[in-house]
C-alpha cells in the first residue's frame, strides 16, 4: 500500500492537489481512500460530497468507483482511552496537593484531535504488526492524506515519537517487583502506584505510537509539498523540508500550484504581465531550492475546480518531472528514503541524519546519556542512540550538502579490553 500525505501554507490549495490526485488514482483502477486530518474538514467541499452526512459516521463514504473519502473528527474515542492514565495522574497530583482544577487541566491528554488522527490514519493503512486492516488485507491501494497547514502537521507527524518516548519513560520499570511491594512501596512513597490497568494502558498507548511512527517512515509513505510560487510560501516550504527530514519522513515531490498562463506578446495587460514575471522569480526559486526533487506545475484555472470531474481536469492539467495520464503526481512510484543511518568509519562510527536545506548555523546538538538532542530552528528530536553508539563519545558534527553527520569514537572506559572488530559488529547490530 502506497500513503501520500499533502502539506503546505494555509491556502495553497493542497486539499484541491490531494483531492485531484486521489481522483485520478481511482479513476486508472487505483483502489483509492482519501482522508483528512485538517480540522477545516475541507475536503468534502473540493470532492462536491457532504462528508459528515453522508454514510456512516466515522467510515469511509464512496465518491465512485474505486474512491472512498472519509473526515477524522471527534476524538472521544481517545480521550475515553486515555482516562484510566489521567486519573490515576489526578490521585497523585491529590496527594500532591494540586488544585483539582488545575490538575484536571495538567493530565489532559495533549493533542488529542491528532491522536485521533493518526490512529484513524494507523487503523485504515494498517500497521507494521499484525493488525485487522494490514496491507495485506487488499482493502486499499493508495492512501491519500490531506493534512492541515505547516505547522500543524509537522506537529501531528512529530506526535508519535514523541509521544512514544515520554509513554516509555511513564512505563513502571519493574512491573512485577511493584506489584508484589504495592501496598509497601504507596506507603513508602506517601503516594499511589500505577494500577495493572495503567501500565496496561500505558504500554497499548506505546505500541501504537510506535506503530505510527514506523509506518510514516517506512518504504511505502512520503510527503508531498504544495506551494504556489510566491516568495513568502516557498520560504516556508523551505523550512518545512528540513523539519520534515528532522523528523525523519521522506519528501519526494513538490507541487506549484496556481500558475498562471503566459501573457504572451500583445495578449494580456500590465498586472497580468507583474504576476507573470513574478512568478517566473518564484518558479526559478523553487527549482534552484528543490532541485533534488521532482517538481509538478499546476496552473491557475478559469473556475474553481469543484466535483470529481473537475479535479480530474486538473489532474489532466498538470505538467512537470512525473506527471503521466495514469499517475499525474508519480505517487504510485517507489520511495528514496534516506532517514537515520549508522555506518562505521575507521575505529569510530558515523552518525547520519538528511536535514535538506540547512547550514551548520541552523542545527544544535546536545549529548544526553544514550540520547542525541538535535535542534533545528523551533523543532527538536530526541534520538535514542543504539547500544553500540551509548559507549562512545563524541568527536565532532558538521552539516554538508544537507546532512547531519555526527562522529563517535568507543570510549576506552566502556570498551571492554580486547574488543575486536567482529564483536563490533555484532554489538552494532
Amino acid at each position: 500500500m502506497r500513503i501520500v500525505l499533502f502539506t503546505g501554507k494555509g491556502g495553497v490549495g493542497k486539499t484541491t492537489t490531494a483531492a485531484a490526485c486521489a481522483v485520478r488514482a481511482a479513476r486508472c483502477g487505483t483502489r483509492t481512500l482519501v482522508m483528512s486530518t485538517d480540522a477545516a474538514h475541507s475536503l468534502g467541499d473540493a470532492l462536491g460530497v457532504d462528508l459528515a452526512a453522508a454514510g456512516t459516521p466515522g467510515e469511509p463514504v464512496e465518491v465512485e468507483p474505486r474512491l472512498h473519502a472519509l473526515q477524522v473528527s471527534a476524538s472521544t474515542r481517545v480521550g475515553t482511552q486515555w482516562r484510566v492514565v489521567q486519573d490515576y495522574l489526578l490521585d497523585v497530583l491529590g496527594t500532591l496537593g494540586i488544585n483539582p482544577v488545575v490538575a484536571e487541566e495538567l493530565t489532559s491528554l495533549p493533542g488529542a484531535e491528532e491522536i485521533a488522527a493518526l490512529l484513524e490514519l494507523r487503523s485504515r493503512a494498517g500497521s507494521p504488526g499484525n493488525h485487522p486492516r494490514d496491507p495485506g488485507s487488499g482493502e486499499w491501494d493508495l492512501l491519500v492524506v490531506d493534512c492541515a497547514p505547516t505547522a500543524e502537521t509537522l506537529r501531528l507527524l512529530a506526535l508519535p515519537e514523541a509521544l512514544a518516548w515520554h509513554l516509555e519513560r511513564l512505563l513502571p520499570a519493574q512491573r512485577g517487583l511493584m506489584r508484589t511491594l504495592r501496598p509497601a512501596a504507596a506507603a513508602a512513597a506517601g503516594m499511589p502506584l500505577p494500577s495493572a490497568e495503567v501500565a496496561t494502558t500505558v504500554t497499548g498507548w506505546y505500541r501504537r505510537m510506535r506503530d505510527v511512527h514506523a509506518l510514516l517512515t517506512g518504504p511505502s509513505a512520503s510527503v508531498r509539498l504544495v506551494l504556489t510560487p510566491e516568495r513568502v510560501v516557498i520560504a516556508e516550504a523551505r523550512r518545512t523540508w528540513t523539519s520534515l527530514g528532522l523528523y525523519g519522513f521522506a519528501v519526494d515531490g513538490v507541487v506549484v500550484n496556481r500558475v498562471f498562463p503566459a501573457a504572451g506578446p500583445g495578449r494580456g495587460d500590465g498586472w497580468q504581465r507583474s504576476w507573470n514575471e513574478a512568478q517566473q522569480s518564484g518558479l526559478d526559486e523553487v527549482a534552484d531550492s528543490f532541485a533534488e526533487l521532482p517538481v509538478v506545475r499546476a496552473p491557475y484555472l478559469a473556475a474553481e475546480p469543484i466535483g470529481p470531474d473537475a479535479l480530474d481536469h486538473l489532474a489532466g492539467r498538470l505538467s512537470g518531472e512525473v506527471t503521466s495520464a495514469d499517475d499525474p503526481l508519480g505517487v504510485l512510484g517507489p520511495v528514496r528514503h534516506e532517514g537515520l543511518r549508522v555506518r562505521r568509519s575507521g575505529s569510530g562510527y558515523v552518525l547520519s541524519l538528511p536535514l535538506p536545506l540547512a547550514n551548520a548555523r541552523d542545527v544544535d546538538l546536545k549529548r544526553r546519556d544514550a540520547e542525541l538532542l538535535v535542534s533545528v530552528g523551533d523543532h527538536r528530536r530526541v534520538l535514542s542512540l543504539p547500544a553500540v553508539l551509548q559507549r562512545c563519545v563524541v568527536r565532532g558534527a558538521r552539516v554538508q550538502d544537507g546532512v547531519l553527520r555526527v562522529t563517535f569514537a568507543p570510549d576506552p572506559e566502556l570498551w571492554p579490553v580486547g574488543l575486536d572488530d567482529g564483536m563490533r559488529e555484532a554489538a552494532h547490530g
